[in-house]
């Protein structure tokens, strides 16, 4: 039976590429017969890195059969899964985030989880002399995924490991960093033709907080304005959101690559009272500016509480 590989749902560039490149490595050095699949639309960052590398699509795919054969990536939280991930034959996990909880196996599986950046990275580490069989296209995906978790470095989650695997990669590409993760992020920032609610989704995670079911949602973005000029829309749409996924509250932050800044937009008093105890700031207003914060993984849901 052929190993479905994916990653999380609301699939962004690492969690899009990351599932094709240990495909490749699954069929063409491990000889298994692997297949890359999304559980939903890539944002359009990744939909820009399929397209500049010439690379298949993979499908969407939302509902497996009972005792597929899986490997996950770049997620280990079941909310992010598909409903019936634990009636899965899970066989590996690989991984960057904090171990959340509630998956359960057939059996002893392979898991790496790293404190890395990127999924991709580690994927890197994984394949060890085999990586050098990676063909272009690969290590374009493997570069694209590593440029967009860091912010091209920018994010506290980075490493001296992501950067020198990444450095690598552009160098054996013959591509130059900087213009090319202004390609990356020029289209993550393209985001006008999506719906308050598509957006609201779009780079997003759930998580319980102090008793509170959140929707974390992240917009990183080079042109913060063309988001913010809709926040009342944005903050109207947040009530069916919540409704519609179970969860109490969305919370937006709109990441700044350039500034190196996030806004939160402050709906009501839970998401001020939750930004003051949680970020040290006093919010007076709709949003709130709070400098410095540009990772959902390692600053904002360890801080959050009420």
């Amino acid at each position: 039976m052929t190993i479905k590989v994916f990653g999380h749902k609301s699939p962004d560039t690492d969690s899009t590429g990351s599932p094709i490149i240990w495909a490749w490595y699954l069929n063409e050095v491990r000889g298994q017969k692997a297949e890359a699949v999304l559980l939903g639309e890539p944002n359009t960052e990744a939909a820009f890195v399929i397209q500049h590398w010439d690379c298949p699509k993979p499908r969407i795919v939302t509902e497996f059969a009972d005792g597929t054969p899986v490997v996950i990536v770049d997620t280990n939280n079941p909310q992010e899964l598909p409903a019936n991930v634990n009636a899965l034959d899970i066989t590996a996990i690989i991984d960057h985030h904090k171990l959340v909880g509630g998956l359960e196996t057939k059996g002893p599986i392979d898991i790496t989880v790293r404190p890395l950046a990127c999924t991709a990275t580690i994927m890197h580490d994984l394949m060890g002399t085999d990586a050098a069989k990676m063909p272009k296209w690969v290590k374009g995906l493997m570069l694209s995924c590593i440029l967009s978790d860091t912010l091209e470095f920018r994010s506290p989650t980075t490493t001296a490991h992501d950067r020198a695997v990444a450095e690598a990669l552009a160098k054996d590409l013959g591509i130059n960093v900087t213009d090319y993760a202004a390609k990356l992020f020029e289209a993550k920032s393209d985001v006008g033709a999506f719906s308050d609610a598509d957006l609201l989704r779009m780079d997003s995670k759930e998580y319980n907080v102090a008793g509170k079911e959140l929707r974390v949602s992240v917009l990183e973005t080079t042109a913060p304005k063309v988001i913010l000029d809709r926040k009342a829309s944005l903050m109207a749409s947040m009530v069916g959101v919540a409704k519609e996924d179970g969860a109490d509250q969305v919370l937006l932050f709109v990441i700044d690559i350039l500034k190196e800044e996030a806004t939160l937009l402050v709906p009501n008093d839970l998401v001020r009272q939750m930004a003051e105890a949680s970020f040290g700031v006093k919010v007076t207003g709709d949003t709130v500016v709070i400098p410095g914060l540009m990772s959902r993984k390692k600053q904002i849901i360890p801080a959050l509480k009420l």
